[in-house]
């Protein structure tokens, strides 16, 4: 089985859906925003906050595009869309999903806005980037899964179900 990259706002529960879907198809787990951590040294929030949100987007397009594995479940950072290289290069890399959840929704599931690492400029807001990524989650994904209301494992099992009816379209 090829990688499965998971993508959408923060909030949207990319990594922990992550890795309960890893353990569920037998899959390894990667989460991108820790190996930016591990690579620079540095929290996500201190990365922006010390070298502002474009290098940020340059440091995660960098991390995305060294990504060479194979039969994992990799979770990007939120703003992974930012760049087109990393868009091209997490389309070659395996099958896209977005994970859809409204803006009202992920608002509601961020409780650390400031500490987050969330890639904001200043004086942008929640809504503005919703509105910036949203079209950007749409271009990438091979799969759109709507999550709202949906529990963990409820995700979990809409995800395989429209991997398992995606790749049986490819393949017919």
């Amino acid at each position: 089985m090829d990688n499965i990259i998971l993508i959408g706002m923060p909030g949207s529960g990319k990594s922990t859906v992550g890795v309960v879907l890893a353990k569920a198809l037998g899959m390894k787990f990667l989460d991108v925003d820790l190996l930016i951590q591990g690579r620079e040294g540095a929290l996500l929030q201190e990365l922006i906050d010390a070298r502002g949100v474009e290098r940020f987007l340059d440091l995660e397009r960098d991390a995305v595009c060294s990504l060479d594995c194979r039969g994992t479940v990799v979770a990007p950072g939120g703003s992974c869309v930012c760049r087109e290289e990393s868009i091209a290069h997490m389309r070659g890399l395996g099958t896209v999903v977005y994970l859809q959840l409204p803006l009202e929704d992920a608002a509601g599931r961020i409780h650390n806005m400031a500490s987050r690492g969330i890639a904001l400029s200043p004086g942008q807001t929640l809504a503005d980037v919703y509105r910036y990524r949203a079209p950007l989650y749409e271009k990438c994904a091979h799969i759109t899964v709507p999550i709202r209301g949906q529990s963990l494992a409820g995700t979990v099992e809409a995800v395989k179900q429209s991997l398992a009816a995606y790749r049986s379209a490819q393949s017919s």
